[in-house]
């Protein structure tokens, strides 16, 4: 691992690494993902379903757990990540599944994974696996930094035109800035990375980072992507807000809840569930 991308990781919260999936290893994530697509799990969703910018979601099927454990456990992300970390171990989270097809959608709006998961320390990453080439114009955009600033409340992905409307609404949580009204009034009040991706290529990212995906559109109508996210040695439990005005995610969230409520704040983030890979 070139020392200069663990140092890239470290300060921006995200980089690329081109080439990292061969073929049979991203043809088995392709299969992994048709699979979810076909099976949905109770945490599928359809973001903004019911207008033109609908997209489906999965996040953490049940279903297809055992397969995506020994999936991952063939991959070379689980040492790649403990290699970018410095971390002797690595640990298997879960999936998150996007579909935005039809060239018609919104961006994924801005957040914060930790507005939504109990989560802290600096060894988390999401592996970003697209299947298409993917232009810079429609790829995941993600605030350089912002996964060593502070952790601002999540917006709740029901209403297209307020995208800083808070899943929790707590003081404890600042309010998202609205970061798409501020670029458009000035393109360089945030620093943005992001790339245009090939087959194979991983984009890793902290899920502190601020970030969000870019819409589809006629030149490029389909998106389909695969997120495998991923733990180390400097991982904690850090609890969502108890008063949160949203009773599922006080505290533990919704993934994993028996495991979370098992764990105290700042206690090292770990449960036999967790696939270790490395």
């Amino acid at each position: 691992m070139d020392e200069a991308l663990r140092t890239a990781y470290r300060e921006d919260g995200a980089v690329l690494i081109r080439g990292l999936l061969d073929k049979d290893a991203l043809a088995r994530c392709r299969a992994a993902f048709d699979w979810a697509i076909e099976n949905p799990g109770p945490n599928a969703s359809a973001m903004y379903d019911g207008t033109e910018q609908r997209s489906h979601v999965d996040n953490c099927n049940p279903l297809a757990k055992a397969r995506l454990d020994d999936l991952v456990s063939s991959l070379p992300l689980g040492r790649t990540f403990a290699d970018l970390w410095g971390s002797e171990h690595a640990w298997y989270f879960a999936e998150e599944i996007f579909l935005k097809t039809g060239g018609v959608g919104a961006r994924t709006q801005w957040h914060q994974d930790t507005s939504y998961l109990p989560w802290d320390g600096a060894h988390w990453g999401n592996a970003w696996i697209s299947f298409e080439a993917v232009p810079k114009a429609n790829a995941l955009e993600i605030v350089r930094g912002s996964h060593r600033g502070a952790r601002y409340d999540g917006p709740t992905f029901v209403d297209p035109g307020d995208p800083t409307q808070p899943l929790h609404n707590v003081a404890a949580l600042p309010r998202l800035p609205d970061i798409e009204a501020e670029r458009a009034r000035d393109p360089a009040s945030w620093d943005i990375l992001s790339w245009a991706t090939e087959p194979g290529d991983v984009v890793i990212l902290h899920p502190n980072s601020l970030h969000g995906g870019a819409p589809v559109d006629p030149s490029f109508p389909d998106r389909h992507t695969l997120v495998l996210r991923f733990f180390g040695d400097d991982a904690t439990f850090y609890p969502l807000p108890e008063d949160s005005q949203m009773a599922d995610f006080a505290r533990n969230g919704i993934l994993f809840q028996e495991e979370m409520a098992a764990l105290n704040p700042g206690d090292p983030f770990r449960a036999p569930v967790f696939r270790q890979v490395a």
